[in-house]
């Protein structure tokens, strides 16, 4: 089946339709995994964008039960230059093409994913349709202008609804959830860490209720100044307990302590980004996916801790006087690299 993908700006690229036939909207970004997908696809991160897998083949060791970043897909749609038929690994329990039909995905295949990478590096991310339905381009922007008006609460879309306890020996953390990934609550548990994930609408009261020993502001989709909400309750947690923020987290405690977020060019997807951590001088390699960054001007008492190696842009902070760690990247990995798994180590060494 036929299918293009059209870019906000008038870009098009004709393809072949895989997954669920169909139109989907959403912002286009690039992932530079070269494993990993089903991670990516889970991953409630990229709620409300069209992923573009930078390396060229997917699926060729197709999905299994194990590998799940969240109990569904949240990507709006796929782009790839080839789609594997007959993937081989001993985990595969569905192959590619059933899941994405299953799973309601709209995907497009056979464009050339280089050239359209290169285009949104040179001109940052954008919306875009993909489309089985229409060859207009000039219909499918009239559409992709009115998806691109609609208001939607991305991490309100994906959060738990009501609290889910994960029992364990050791500290008591409440995640408040963003769009936390499974494997942030599987590192918490193999720390022995008694979890309570609650919504992201909870209230300060609420998480006080539990008596946590710490708090986990965890990663999540979209603009962290649309979660006014979210800050004010992470403000009155501020020196209460010990915090530790991820990502979308990270840059809600950013936004609380008085800082600034703002808009990258086209954002850092992908398990090989150099981070410095200027506390050791050692360089690590780390998964991220987002779009926004902290300015460089926290607040008085923050100190940053890590940069990204590629365009210095804030990776960590912590605060002389407040018991908090904050990452951009995530340090629990899934897919990518762990060398930053230390982090959890340093949130149990912050609460005790």
């Amino acid at each position: 089946m036929k299918s293009v993908l059209v870019l906000e700006d008038g870009t098009y690229y004709p393809g072949e339709a895989f997954g669920k036939p169909g139109e989907t909207a959403g912002e286009v970004v690039f992932n530079t995994c070269m494993t990993g997908y089903q991670e990516v696809i889970t991953d409630p991160s990229y709620n409300g964008q069209i992923v573009v897998m930078t390396y060229p083949l997917i699926g060729n060791y197709g999905f299994n039960d194990d590998d799940n970043e969240s109990y569904k897909p949240h990507i709006q749609g796929l782009i790839i230059k080839e789609l594997c038929e007959w993937p081989n690994n001993w985990r595969c329990r569905t192959k590619p093409d059933d899941y994405f039909v299953k799973n309601n995905i709209v995907g497009i295949k056979g464009i050339d994913t280089r050239a359209l990478t290169q285009h949104i590096r040179r001109y940052g991310s954008m919306y875009g349709i993909i489309s089985t339905e229409c060859g207009n381009v000039d219909a499918l922007l009239e559409k992709l202008k009115a998806k691109k008006a609609e208001k939607r609460n991305l991490v309100m879309e994906i959060t738990t609804k009501e609290p889910i306890h994960k029992p364990g020996t050791g500290r008591k953390v409440v995640v408040l959830d963003l769009g936390v990934k499974y494997n942030i609550i599987r590192t918490l548990e193999s720390k022995n860490c008694d979890i309570y994930v609650l919504p992201a609408f909870s209230s300060y009261d609420e998480i006080m209720s539990y008596e946590p020993d710490g708090i986990l502001i965890s990663n999540g989709p979209g603009d962290p100044k649309d979660l006014p909400e979210v800050k004010t309750t992470v403000q009155k947690l501020l020196g209460k307990k010990p915090i530790l923020g991820i990502c979308l987290g990270h840059q809600i405690l950013g936004l609380a302590l008085g800082g600034n977020t703002y808009k990258l060019k086209f954002g850092h997807h992908g398990g090989n980004h150099p981070v410095k951590d200027y506390r050791t001088g050692r360089c690590y390699i780390t998964s991220q996916n987002h779009n926004y960054a902290l300015e460089d001007s926290i607040c008085d008492g923050a100190l940053i801790t890590h940069i990204n190696i590629n365009d210095g842009t804030v990776e960590g902070f912590k605060h002389k006087d407040i018991p908090l760690i904050s990452v951009q990247y995530h340090p629990e990995a899934a897919p990518g690299p762990q060398d930053s798994a230390y982090i959890f180590d340093e949130f149990i060494n912050l609460m005790g």
